[in-house]
C-alpha cells in the first residue's frame, strides 16, 4: 500500500507547490535513524486545499514543516512558485518564508506569552518595514477583525488571557499579516473544543476565498478533512498511500489502510454494530526499522509475497485518483480470497 511514485504530479505550471521524492530521517542514537518521510510526492494548486491524513507517527506534521525547510529535508525538491527552496540559502529562504506561512496545533504556546495580541500579530510587518506605523495598525485592526477578534478589546491582551478559541484565531490573524499565498495548518483545531472547531473552520473557509490563500490542511479527524479539503492524500509510516480528490476517495477508497481508517470512524446509527466493522490488527511498525516492500504489509489482511519483496508505485485507478497497492480497489471483506503470506515481524528495509 504505502509507496513511491509521481503519478500523482500535475503539469507545474498548473501548482503552486510540488513536492517530489521528499525524504526527512531524524538520527536516534549514533548509529540508528527514524525514517520519518520518506520518498513521498505531491502537488497543491492555487486556491486548493489539499487535507493530508494518517495515523499519529505517519509523517503529517514533519512533511509540512519540511515544506518550510524547518527541518531541512535529507533529499527531494520542493518546489513552491518555480522556486526550489530546499537549496536556498538562509536569507533568501528568509525572504521566501513571507509567502508561507504556518498555524500550529497548539495555538497558546505557539504565541509568545510576554507579548501583547496587537504586537503579535503587527511583529513581521514591523521586521519587514514598507509601512508607517499607521498603515500598521490599521493592518492589524483589519485583521483582528477579519477574524471574529474586536481590536480595541483584544490588542493589550496577552494570550494567557485567551481561550484556545480566541488564540487560534489570533495565530491565524498573524499568520495572514505578510499576505502569504500558502498556509500550512498544522491540526489547528484538534485542541479545541467541537464547537469552537467548527467556527474555525468556518472562518479558515471563508479567509480563505476573501485573501485568496492555499491551504495544506494536515488533520486525522476524518470528518473535517472530508468538509474543508479539495483533494485528500493518505500516509502511513512516511508513504502516500493513496491521494485524489476528497469526493472520489470518501466515495470509493482503494487502498486497505484507507478503508479501515474510513471504517473506524463510528456511524451515529443504532442499528450498526461497532464490533462488525472491519479492523486492523497489529501495532504501527517502527520509524527506525520500516518493513520491506510495503511498510503496510505486516498488518494488511491482503499482503503476499509480492508485498514482501516489491514496494508498490503510485498508479492511478480512476480520475484523479491514485494508489500505491498491488492488489488496489479490493475490499477487506473479500481479503479470504488472498492468501496471507505477511511476515510476522517486520523485515528491516535495505540500507
Amino acid at each position: 500500500m504505502a509507496g513511491t511514485g509521481t503519478a500523482q504530479l500535475r503539469e507545474r505550471d498548473k501548482v503552486l507547490l510540488r513536492v517530489e521524492d521528499l525524504v526527512v530521517e531524524f538520527p536516534v542514537g549514533r548509529r540508528e535513524v527514524a525514517h520519518a518521510v520518506s520518498g513521498i510526492s505531491f502537488d497543491v494548486a492555487k486556491g486548493e486545499t489539499l487535507g493530508l491524513v494518517g495515523e499519529s507517527g505517519c509523517g503529517k506534521s514533519t512533511t509540512g514543516r519540511a515544506i518550510l525547510q524547518y527541518p531541512r529535508p535529507k533529499s527531494g525538491s520542493v518546489r513552491f512558485e518555480g522556486e526550489e527552496l530546499t537549496t536556498l540559502r538562509a536569507n533568501d529562504l528568509r525572504a521566501r518564508r513571507l509567502r508561507l506561512q504556518m498555524i500550529f496545533q497548539d495555538p497558546t504556546s505557539s504565541l509568545n506569552p510576554r507579548r501583547k495580541a496587537g504586537r503579535l500579530v503587527a511583529e513581521g510587518l514591523e521586521i519587514w518595514g514598507g509601512r508607517t506605523k499607521t498603515e500598521v495598525e490599521e493592518r492589524v485592526n483589519e485583521l483582528l477583525t477579519s477574524v471574529g477578534l474586536d481590536p480595541d478589546a483584544v490588542r493589550e491582551r496577552r494570550p494567557h488571557q485567551f481561550s484556545g478559541g480566541q488564540c487560534q484565531r489570533l495565530s491565524i490573524a498573524r499568520a495572514l499579516a505578510l499576505d502569504p499565498e500558502l498556509i500550512v495548518c498544522d491540526e489547528p483545531v484538534s485542541a479545541l473544543d467541537v464547537s469552537v472547531q467548527a467556527q474555525i473552520l468556518n472562518l479558515l473557509e471563508d479567509l480563505k476565498k476573501k485573501f485568496g490563500v492555499t491551504l495544506l490542511f494536515i488533520s486525522h479527524d476524518l470528518s473535517v478533512v472530508k468538509n474543508i479539503s479539495d483533494r485528500v492524500m493518505v500516509m502511513y509510516l512516511g508513504k502516500v498511500c493513496e491521494i485524489g480528490s476528497t469526493e472520489t476517495v470518501f466515495a470509493s477508497p482503494s487502498h486497505p489502510y484507507t478503508q479501515a481508517l474510513f471504517a473506524s470512524v463510528p456511524e451515529p446509527d443504532p442499528d450498526v454494530d461497532p464490533t462488525q466493522a472491519p479492523t486492523l490488527g497489529g501495532e504501527l511498525p517502527s520509524p527506525i526499522t520500516p518493513p520491506s516492500g510495503c511498510r503496510f504489509r505486516t498488518r494488511c489482511p491482503l499482503a503476499t509475497e509480492r508485498c514482501i519483496q516489491e514496494e508498490p508505485q503510485v498508479r492511478e485507478v480512476a480520475a484523479d485518483h491514485f494508489v500505491a497497492c498491488h492488489h488496489a480497489g479490493m475490499s477487506l471483506e473479500d481479503a479470504e480470497e488472498i492468501p496471507l503470506k505477511a511476515a510476522e515481524s517486520p523485515t528491516p528495509a535495505a540500507t
